[in-house]
């Protein structure tokens, strides 16, 4: 009874707004630091440019229905029932992007690489100009150490001019590039992501922990506070403002980030590290 209405509620959402819209994030620590910000890519949030669709508008809209409550139950952790609904909506509609694309998420979220790879490659096939298919594909690749692939389909998601959010993709592309130690790379496409949006904390964060690991302390403080003027602190920015104003001997603010670790994120892996630091 709980699925059937939730079900219901989720089709009315996507009957009033008729869009899709999912943010996978990934990130480690350095890079393996990076999975903890993202933990849905975009998947899909606008109509598909140039689609190579064949279906009808009836069955594309039951397989577009059916990938929006997938995507809502993969948000809620229901991969089960999620891999049902985005199988369905194939099954409608064998050539909606969409729906490839979003079940290649999941597969990738789940770990089965030859699927999640094959889903992609039907994506691409049938939405070649999709740029939150390519953005998502490049972070694949990125998880596969393929760099230099990653990199293609990044700036293929960012060359569409009317792309409402390239500062994902040049985010992405610059934590895959400092995942595969190319830090000019990486600078060049976090700042691009701060040109297009100055105000985007994942850029923000990691220019500054680029620049504190380059020994820029003052530079990676600039752009940590600019981070914390729009976005709340977490144990990770915590662990990098301690690093800082260590490393700038301004031992009262270094306190101070220390006290807030220890009250708000008494279980953190940052607390294990500030302990041997």
């Amino acid at each position: 009874m709980y699925i059937k209405q939730l079900e219901v509620w989720i089709l009315c959402v996507f009957l009033v707004k008729n869009h899709i819209f999912l943010n996978l994030i990934i990130m480690k620590q350095t890079y393996k630091i990076f999975v903890l910000w993202l933990t849905f890519v975009l998947i899909s949030a606008c109509t598909s440019i140039n689609s190579k669709n064949t279906c009808s508008p009836k069955k594309e809209k039951t397989a577009a229905t059916n990938v929006e409550l997938g995507i809502e139950y993969m948000r809620r952790g229901k991969n089960d029932i999620a891999l049902q609904r985005l199988k369905k909506a194939i099954d409608f509609c064998p050539s909606f992007a969409k729906g490839h694309n979003a079940i290649a998420v999941l597969y990738e979220r789940v770990r089965e690489v030859e699927k999640s790879e094959h889903h992609y490659q039907q994506a691409l096939k049938y939405g070649p100009n999709n740029s939150d298919i390519h953005s998502n594909y490049g972070q694949f690749l990125c998880q596969q150490n393929k760099w230099e692939k990653a990199e293609k389909h990044f700036l293929k998601a960012v060359s569409d001019p009317v792309y409402r959010i390239p500062e994902i993709p040049y985010t992405n592309a610059g934590l895959c590039a400092l995942h595969n130690k190319k830090l000019d790379k990486a600078e060049e496409y976090l700042r691009k992501a701060l040109q297009k949006n100055p105000k985007f904390p994942r850029a923000l964060y990691h220019m500054a922990t680029l620049n504190y690991e380059q020994s820029h302390y003052p530079q990676a403080n600039n752009y940590l506070l600019r981070y914390l003027k729009i976005a709340k602190h977490t144990s990770q920015t915590l662990w990098l403002g301690i690093r800082i104003e260590r490393a700038l001997n301004n031992r009262s603010k270094e306190a101070s980030y220390i006290l807030l670790l220890r009250k708000n994120f008494p279980d953190s892996t940052e607390i294990q590290l500030l302990n041997r630091y």
